[in-house]
């Protein structure tokens, strides 16, 4: 009897493995299945058009003229006069303000020119030619960021055209250099011409996330925040002691322990737990993981949210000795100079000095969900893509220049529109493309947002 019983106890354990694999398989399967893209037919637009001619126009990092020009006739064409603001030879920023009713608590649409390098030899279409295959518009900028851009210029138009003041100024700018760190736009801008920002309270900038299944829209992210760079130039007289920083520096480049939960960054990965079907368990409450001893199960991407990362490239010797190049991805709210400090501590007693610092970041705290603003966003976006859950999303591994206006006390908001897993892996990638049917559903969204804040029904 006692042999049967175990026998039966293998048994229901073995089925209950197999249902589980079996549960398993078909949710993953179905997961699959639903990025499976069937296109839909294609409706061409003024407004794909529009976007068709601003992707053609090749504006990597450098060469914006023309997009400032481009940008700048739009504008002159719908009846008001932009200002061309150059920052450097051949570099130039697009502004344009429409006056408010009451001061203060003005609205920014921010959006940068610029583009990354695209090589046409490893695109399936050409880079700059703006094709519509597939129901998709393909082309460098397609979503990084031409086609927000143009959404925030045809809101901001849209409002103009009304010839009735918006509550609050409303400003339109579009900017150069971003992807090589801004110097030559919002980070320039704030420098030489803060009158720009004057009265401004909120921005909308790229950066957001959408989790989607099966077409529908699941998660709308709001980018509230990113990591900070800090980038410094290590030296040493030879290659010996620089081995030694370089080793010293090894358990903070994968650290095993997080530094901080900061509680936006729980308030994220409990917003998208319900769209992860492997890590959901952890993400739900990620203080509860951390007490549990589980931190180390989350993947890397979610656990640097928590942590200042170090990068280490190199080392490098020329004639004048050892360089290692030093990244520190720092929490948002972390002091640079401090950062700067403590690696000083660490690699001085090796023999290395700091021989240059390249960037310096931060702090930038992160932008409260708890705005008219932020409320207005999710209420919107609810609107326009159905009863979708609206929730905040944090970068870990790339930033935008909110940093620039985040660190002067605007509260920045980061949106993207429906984009796929497939499709964002275009994103300083290759390949990059954008759903008509989605960019014209992120048009909606865009128009309905700032009409509203401009009337004052969203406060």
């Amino acid at each position: 009897m006692r042999r049967w019983r175990i026998l039966l106890t293998i048994v229901i354990a073995g089925l209950a493995i197999i249902a589980g694999l079996v549960i398993y398989i078909r949710t993953a399967d179905e997961e699959l299945r639903s990025q499976l893209y069937i296109p839909q037919k294609e409706r061409i637009t003024p407004e794909i058009r529009l976007l068709q001619q601003y992707v053609r126009i090749d504006t990597e990092d450098g060469r914006e003229m023309p997009g400032v020009q481009f940008l700048a006739s739009l504008l002159e064409r719908g009846g008001v006069t932009p200002e061309i603001i150059l920052s450097a030879p051949g570099r130039a920023n697009v502004y344009a303000r429409l006056k408010g009713r009451h001061p203060g608590e003005g609205l920014l649409l921010l959006n940068h020119i610029d583009v990354v390098a695209a090589n046409a030899k490893e695109w399936q279409r050409p880079p700059f030619s703006g094709d519509i295959f597939l129901n998709q518009l393909w082309g460098r900028g397609s979503l990084d960021m031409k086609s927000i851009g143009l959404a925030e210029l045809d809101a901001f138009l849209r409002v103009a055209r009304t010839h009735r003041p918006p509550e609050h100024d409303l400003v339109f700018l579009a900017v150069s250099g971003e992807e090589e760190g801004g110097m030559w736009g919002t980070g320039w801008l704030v420098q030489h011409r803060p009158d720009v920002f004057e009265g401004i309270g909120y921005a909308l900038n790229e950066g957001g996330l959408t989790e989607m299944r099966q077409e529908a829209l699941t998660y709308f992210g709001v980018e509230v925040g990113t990591k900070m760079d800090v980038r410094v130039r290590l030296r040493t007289a030879s290659r010996e002691p620089m081995e030694r920083v370089r080793i010293a520096l090894e358990p903070f480049i994968t650290p095993r322990d997080p530094d901080r939960i900061l509680p936006q960054v729980r308030e994220f990965l409990h917003g998208i737990a319900p769209h992860r079907l492997e890590e959901r368990p952890l993400l739900d409450d990620v203080v509860r993981t951390v007490d549990q001893g589980k931190f180390w199960l989350l993947p890397r991407g979610y656990k640097e949210l928590m942590q200042n990362v170090v990068w280490a490239i190199g080392p490098k010797s020329d004639t004048h000795g050892t360089t290692l190049d030093v990244n520190m991805y720092n929490l948002p709210d972390e002091n640079p100079d401090e950062r700067i400090a403590w690696l000083r501590s660490l690699v001085e007693p090796l023999g290395a000095m700091i021989d240059e610092i390249a960037v310096k970041d931060g702090p930038a705290p992160i932008s409260s969900t708890a705005t008219p603003l932020f409320a207005l966003i999710a209420r919107d976006a609810r609107a326009q893509y159905g009863n979708v859950e609206v929730g905040p999303e944090i970068l870990a591994g790339s930033g935008n220049d909110s940093r620039f206006l985040r660190q002067r006390g605007i509260t920045c908001y980061g949106l993207a529109f429906k984009v796929d897993y497939f499709q964002a892996l275009g994103i300083h990638g290759v390949n990059e493309r954008i759903r008509l049917d989605w960019y014209m559903e992120g048009l909606g969204l865009m128009r309905r947002l700032v009409s509203d804040y401009a009337d004052g029904s969203g406060r």
